[in-house]
């Protein structure tokens, strides 16, 4: 191999419904079914969302349905990372309520989620915006994103830091110099595909990410929200530049029909023609770890 390993992650679900594809899991049996046949193929970070709203009422997302969807895979798979989605902001509801959830899994699955900023990420590219989504816009002030990240400091996790739009990227950044970000983690960096939110996925758009995020040193993955980010390219790119990937239902958008295993499939076969493999989970919390 003449490439250091990619780690792959699989975004299992997201708020895609059985409607737009049926091989979606829903329930907690089939997402550990799905997590673990992923894993086989080489995935060693897992994201599911549970069946709730983004936005909901109180803010609070179960940790229950977390934990019956990863125990067996931890079981399984000790050293896999998994981590949830938490409860979108913007109506009043203070972050340690929408954030509980993580800090109460982290023990379990190993990573967090820190979401540094706010967007808009329901406009589609026919020019609709679907009820769930236009509800309210996504939102984390920045002493949410500094509540986020003094607790995964504490709870001892891995942190992935979602990134939506170059200005997440630039206050993670910013924290990281003044000296409070948590140790280690990945940076998510999410390009617009159906989804008219950030940057799209093109090459020049990557280097200006990759610009940004430079001197920080982390490492990093794309992904393309309602597109397919090995299909359009954007993973080759990301591979040959140093990154790593995630795929999954929970992003994919298009006229195929795919399952979780086919996009992880289909990654892998990127992944050999580019002469590399995916990383063990051993060598993806290396690559985590400082």
């Amino acid at each position: 191999m003449d490439r250091p390993p990619v780690i792959v992650e699989v975004a299992v679900n997201g708020a895609t419904p059985r409607r737009v594809n049926p091989h979606v899991p829903r329930t907690p049996a089939e997402i550990t079914a799905d997590a673990l046949a992923c894993a086989r193929l080489g995935a060693t970070i897992v994201h599911n969302h549970n069946d709730e709203p983004m936005f909901t009422a109180d803010g609070v997302h179960a940790a229950g349905p977390y934990r019956a969807a990863w125990g067996p895979v931890r079981e399984r798979h000790p050293d896999l990372l998994l981590y949830p989605t938490m409860a979108a902001g913007a109506r009043g509801i203070p972050v340690e309520r929408r954030w509980a959830h993580v800090a109460e899994l982290a023990g379990l699955g190993g990573m967090t989620l820190i979401d540094p900023g706010s967007v808009n990420v329901g406009l589609t590219t026919d020019g609709r915006c679907p009820a769930p989504a236009a509800a309210e816009p996504y939102q984390n002030s920045i002493a949410d994103t500094e509540y986020m990240c003094a607790r995964t400091r504490e709870l001892g996790a891995l942190p992935s830091f979602s990134i939506f739009e170059p200005g997440f990227l630039r206050t993670v950044a910013t924290l990281q110099r003044a000296g409070r970000l948590p140790a280690g983690g990945i940076v998510k960096l999410y390009f617009g595909g159906t989804l008219e939110f950030g940057l799209p996925p093109t090459g020049t758009a990557l280097e200006a990410y990759l610009e940004l995020l430079r001197p920080t040193g982390l490492p990093w993955s794309v992904a393309v929200l309602g597109g397919d980010v090995v299909g359009c390219g954007l993973a080759e790119i990301a591979i040959e530049r140093g990154g790593h990937v995630r795929v999954g239902l929970e992003d994919h958008a298009g006229d195929r029909r795919p399952s979780n295993t086919e996009l992880v499939e289909e990654l892998l076969a990127l992944l050999d023609r580019l002469g590399t493999r995916p990383a063990t989970p051993a060598e993806t919390r290396a690559l985590l770890t400082p």
